[in-house]
C-alpha cells in the first residue's frame, strides 16, 4: 500500500508513561509532558505516516491532529518521505501495524473493539487501533493530552501554547468501552439550536457543516452514535451530505425511539397527503415503501436501525395494546431489511425502544428476535424505569438505555438549563450498567448546549462506568475543570459546578413558582445562590482571560441565571405575602421581582451576544418563566403576577418577636413635619435599612415628631433603645437632644452626644469607640399605660441634624446586637 507522510515542522515533543496493564477511564495515563524528562523523548520536525487504505474517519482525524499541532505549537505540518516519527494505523489495514501485532508488540489489540494502544516502538510514536474507531480515539487522545479539549469548539475551552512536547516511553491505552454503542440525541431543537444554526451556518436545517462539528465532538468524547435532531429537521432529506459525512467520519447514525427504519419523522410529516395516514393497519403498502426507502439509503453504512412503530408525532398508536399488530410490523420491517441489504436481518444492528406505552407491549408478552437490542428508558427525569431480569440478560442483542437531561412533556418541559445533579446521573447509570444495560446508551441532550458537563459525564461513564466510585466521584468533575480552566483553578471550579448542579436540580425553572418554597426557605436558597455567585465571580476574575468564555458557559451563567430565577420568585412570594396584610413593603418586593425578570433577559442577551464574541447567538432563547401548562407554547416569558399596595395614611403596628420589637426608624405609624423642615429618608444609611431626619438642617424642628405603634403584651414598663447616627455636637451647645414619650406621658429628654468629644476624659473612652462604630445607642425606660394592648411611642428632636436609624422596644427579651435584631412582624391595625 502507498504510504502518505506529513512533516510536523515544529519545536515540540510528546511523552508516554510506563503502563504494564491496559487502563480504562477518563483517558489513558498521562504520557504527554511539556518539559524534558528522563524517560521522555522529544519530537522535532517530525513526520506522521498512515496508509491509503485507512478509513476516511482515520484520515479526517489525522487532519484534525495536524490542525491541533498547529494550535498548540504554532507550526503547520508538511508532507515528507522517509522514516516517520509518528505512525498511525489500524489492525488489518496497515502492514506495519500488522507486523508489530504478530511480533507481540501490539498483541493487546487482537480481537478487541474500539481499542487503541499508544506506544513507543523503534524510536517512533505508534498510535494503533483494533479497528477504525479505535485508531480515531487514539489520535484524539494524543490531541487531548497535548491540551486540546473535546470542548474546544462547543464550549470555547482554550488551547494552551507549548513550544515543546515530550512523550514518555511505554504503552498506553484506556481499554475497550464497557458499552458498545455510546451516543447523543439532539432533540427539542427549536427555538435555540435551530436559531443558532441559522445564524452560524445560514441554513434552515442542520446541514453537514453543522453535523461535522457534532460528529467531531462525539468522537473526541469516545462516542460513536447519534440520533439527529428531528423536530423540524430531516437529517437524511435536508442535506444529502449529512449521511455521507457521518459515515466518512465514522459515526453510526440512528433514529429516535419513534422514527423507524432510518426515516426522520419530518420526511413523513412534510408529505402526509402523499404517504397517507400513519396507520399500518390501513396503509401498509405506503408505509412499507416509506420504510424500504430508508433502508435503501443507509444500507452501505454500519448504522443502527430503529424498528417498531409509535403513533404519528411521538404519540401512542392507540388506546389499546395491539401486540399482534406491532409483531406484524416488526416482522415486515426485518423482511425489508433482509431484502434490501441482501444479508440476514440479524447482520444489521437494530434497536426496539420501550418508550412510555411501548413498554406495555413488552409487558404484555411481545418479544423481538434475539439479535435486536431492547432499549429501556428512564422516566424522562433521570430515573431508570426497569432493568432486565437474570433470564432477560442472556439475550444476544443485549439491552440499551435511553436517558434524558432534556425533556419536552408533562408535567413541564425541561429545556432551558442543566438541572441534573452529578450524583443523580452517576447513581442511575451505575444502576443501569450493573443491572445489565450494557449494549447501547443514548443521551437526550436537547440543543446540546448548555449540557456540556452531563454529556461529558455520560460519555465517560459509558466508556467505564466503574472508574469513579462514590467516595471520589467529584474527581471526575475536578478533571473536567482542570482540562477546561487550568490545574490551579480546578478544585474551586469543581466545587462550584457540583453545587450549582445540586441547587439547580432541586426543581427545574419551569416547575418553580412562588408557592414551591416557604418564604423562609426561599430566603435560605436565595442566600445559597448569592454565596455561590460570589464565589464564581471571585474565581472568574482570577482566571486567565482566555478561560473566561468557557467558565461563563459552564459555571458562571448557570449560577447567575438560576439564582436570579429564585430571586424573582422569592420576591413574588414576599410581595404576595405582604400584600395580603396590606403592608406597603409589598411594593418593594414587586420592584425586586420586576428587576429580576429584567435581569433574566439581560443574562440571556449576554450569553447570545457577548460570550465568545457572539458566537452562540440564538442558543439561549428558550422560554422558561411563568409556565401555565406543560409546554412552552405561550408567546414569551411573562413577569410573575404582582400586587401593588396603596400606602396607607397610617403605618404599621408592631408586635413582639422573641421578647422585643425591632423597628426601622423610617417605618413610622405617622410623621408630623416641622413648620419649615420635612422628614427625609436617607436610603441605605447606617447598619441596616436607612436613616430619617428633619431637613433642611437650617430650619427649626418645632412640631416635628415620629410616631410608632406597638403591642406591649401587658408590660407595665419597657426599655426603649434609640439608635442614631454618631452626629457630633456641631452646634457646640453641650449636646444635641431628642425627646421620647409613650402613650402621651411626660417626655424624657436624651442628650445623646454631650460627651461625644475629644476632651481628655472622653476621647478614648467615648469618642474614638463611638465614631468608629458610627452610631449612638441610648436606652430609656418608660411606663406603659393600662388601657389596651396597643401603645404609642413618639420621638421629637429638639435640635436639627439628628438622624434616627433604629428603634428597639425591649419587653424583657432583648440582648444587645450589632444589627439591633430582626425587624418584628408588622400588621396594619387601625
Amino acid at each position: 500500500m502507498k504510504t502518505k507522510f506529513f512533516r510536523l515542522k515544529s519545536l515540540f515533543a510528546i511523552t508516554v508513561l510506563q503502563a504494564a496493564l491496559p487502563l480504562r477511564g477518563l483517558a489513558a495515563d498521562k504520557f504527554v509532558v511539556f518539559q524534558s524528562a528522563a524517560d521522555a523523548w522529544q519530537l522535532k520536525e517530525q513526520t506522521v505516516s498512515f496508509t491509503d487504505g485507512e478509513h476516511s474517519c482515520v484520515k479526517l482525524a489525522i487532519a484534525n491532529l495536524e490542525a491541533d499541532f498547529e494550535k498548540v505549537t504554532g507550526t503547520a505540518a508538511q508532507r515528507s518521505e522517509g522514516k516517520t516519527s509518528i505512525v498511525i494505523g489500524t489492525v488489518g489495514t496497515n502492514p506495519q501495524i500488522n507486523q508489530w501485532v504478530k511480533q507481540g508488540l501490539l498483541s493487546h489489540l487482537k480481537g478487541k473493539t474500539e481499542k487503541y494502544i499508544i506506544k513507543t516502538i523503534d524510536g517512533q510514536l505508534v498510535i494503533a487501533g483494533s479497528d477504525k474507531r479505535g485508531t480515531v480515539y487514539g489520535i484524539y487522545e494524543l490531541s487531548r493530552q497535548m491540551g486540546v479539549s473535546p470542548w474546544h469548539f462547543w464550549a470555547d475551552v482554550p488551547i494552551e501554547k507549548h513550544a515543546q512536547l515530550f512523550i514518555r516511553k511505554g504503552e498506553y491505552t484506556d481499554g475497550e468501552p464497557a458499552v458498545r454503542y455510546r451516543g447523543l440525541f439532539l432533540n427539542d431543537e427549536a427555538p435555540c439550536l435551530t436559531t443558532w444554526v441559522k445564524n452560524t451556518f445560514g441554513t434552515n436545517y442542520g446541514g453537514h457543516q453543522f453535523y461535522e462539528k457534532v460528529f467531531e465532538l462525539i468522537l473526541r468524547l469516545k462516542g460513536n452514535y447519534l440520533w439527529p435532531a428531528m423536530w423540524g429537521w430531516a437529517f437524511y432529506a435536508d442535506d444529502p451530505e449529512n449521511l455521507k459525512t457521518a459515515d466518512d467520519m465514522g459515526v453510526m447514525m440512528g433514529t429516535s425511539h419513534h422514527e423507524p427504519m432510518a426515516r426522520n419523522h419530518q420526511e413523513y410529516a412534510r408529505d402526509r397527503k402523499g404517504w397517507g395516514v400513519w396507520n399500518y393497519s390501513t396503509n401498509k403498502e405506503n408505509l412499507d415503501r416509506f420504510f424500504r426507502e430508508g433502508i435503501e439509503r443507509m444500507k452501505e453504512t454500519d448504522d443502527i436501525v430503529t424498528i417498531g412503530m409509535r403513533g404519528d408525532g411521538d404519540e401512542a398508536m392507540g388506546n389499546g395494546t395491539d401486540t399482534k399488530l406491532l409483531e406484524n410490523i416488526i416482522d415486515n420491517q426485518r423482511h425489508i431489511i433482509k431484502e434490501v441489504t441482501k444479508r440476514p436481518a440479524k447482520e444489521t444492528p437494530q434497536i426496539w425502544a420501550l418508550y412510555k406505552e411501548v413498554q406495555d407491549y413488552y409487558d404484555a408478552g411481545l418479544r423481538v428476535p434475539d439479535d435486536v437490542t431492547v432499549l429501556l428508558c428512564d422516566d424522562n427525569w433521570g430515573n431508570v424505569r426497569r432493568l432486565p431480569t437474570a433470564e432477560e440478560k442472556k439475550r444476544k442483542g443485549g439491552w440499551g438505555l435511553y436517558y434524558h437531561v432534556d425533556y419536552v412533556g408533562a408535567p413541564r418541559n425541561s429545556k432551558w438549563i442543566n438541572v441534573t445533579p452529578i450524583q443523580n446521573m452517576w447513581e442511575q447509570l451505575q444502576l443501569a450498567y450493573n443491572g445489565g444495560i450494557q449494549k447501547l446508551w443514548i443521551l437526550n441532550v436537547g440543543d446540546l448546549k448548555p449540557m456540556e458537563y452531563p454529556i461529558q459525564l455520560f460519555m465517560d461513564m459509558a466508556w467505564d462506568p466503574n472508574k469513579y466510585q462514590v467516595d471520589h466521584l467529584l474527581d471526575h468533575t475536578r478533571d473536567f475543570c482542570a482540562e477546561s480552566f487550568g490545574e490551579e483553578q480546578a478544585q474551586e471550579a469543581a466545587s462550584i459546578l457540583n453545587l450549582v448542579s445540586k441547587y439547580n436540580g432541586r426543581i427545574t425553572s419551569e416547575m418553580l413558582d412562588a408557592r414551591v418554597y416557604t418564604t423562609d426557605e426561599f430566603a435560605q436558597v436565595v442566600s445559597e445562590y448569592q454565596a455561590l455567585e460570589a464565589r464564581a465571580l471571585r474565581q472568574f476574575i482570577t482566571l486567565k482571560p482566555e478561560c473566561r468564555d468557557a467558565y461563563r458557559q459552564i459555571i458562571l451563567f448557570p449560577v447567575q441565571a438560576m439564582g436570579n430565577i429564585y430571586e424573582m420568585y422569592y420576591a413574588q412570594a414576599m410581595n404576595l405575602k405582604q400584600a395580603a396584610v396590606g403592608d406597603p413593603d409589598a411594593n418593594y418586593w414587586a420592584e425586586r421581582c420586576r428587576q429580576a425578570f429584567k435581569r433574566d433577559s439581560l443574562l440571556m442577551r449576554e450569553y447570545n451576544k457577548d460570550i465568545a464574541g457572539g458566537k452562540w447567538d440564538g442558543i439561549m432563547i428558550q422560554k422558561h418563566i411563568s409556565y401555565t401548562m406543560w409546554n412552552d407554547s405561550y408567546p414569551a416569558d411573562v413577569c410573575p403576577k404582582l400586587v401593588e399596595v396603596e400606602k396607607p395614611q397610617n403605618g404599621p403596628t408592631f408586635s413582639a418577636d422573641g421578647g422585643y420589637i425591632s423597628i426601622e426608624a423610617e417605618h413610622t405609624y405617622s410623621r408630623d413635619d416641622a413648620a419649615e423642615a420635612k422628614w427625609t429618608v436617607i436610603p441605605y444609611m447606617g447598619r441596616t435599612k436607612s436613616g430619617i431626619a428633619l431637613m433642611p438642617y437650617t430650619a427649626k424642628t418645632d412640631g416635628g415628631t415620629l410616631t410608632y405603634r406597638f403591642e406591649a403584651n401587658g408590660k407595665k414598663m419597657v426599655k426603649v433603645h434609640v439608635v442614631t447616627k454618631s452626629t457630633l455636637d456641631y452646634l457646640d451647645k453641650g449636646g444635641l437632644i431628642y425627646d421620647v414619650a409613650i402613650d402621651g406621658g411626660i417626655p424624657v429628654s436624651v442628650n445623646f452626644n454631650g460627651n461625644l468629644n475629644e476632651k481628655p476624659e472622653n476621647i478614648y473612652s467615648v469618642y474614638y469607640p463611638t465614631v468608629a462604630l458610627r452610631v449612638v445607642e441610648k436606652e430609656v425606660e418608660l411606663p406603659v399605660n393600662d388601657e389596651g394592648n396597643i401603645h404609642t411611642l413618639i420621638i421629637h428632636p429638639q435640635d436639627p441634624g439628628i438622624v434616627f436609624e433604629k428603634i428597639v422596644i425591649d419587653l424583657g427579651g432583648y440582648q444587645r446586637q450589632f444589627l439591633f435584631g430582626k425587624e418584628s412582624p408588622k400588621s396594619y391595625k387601625k
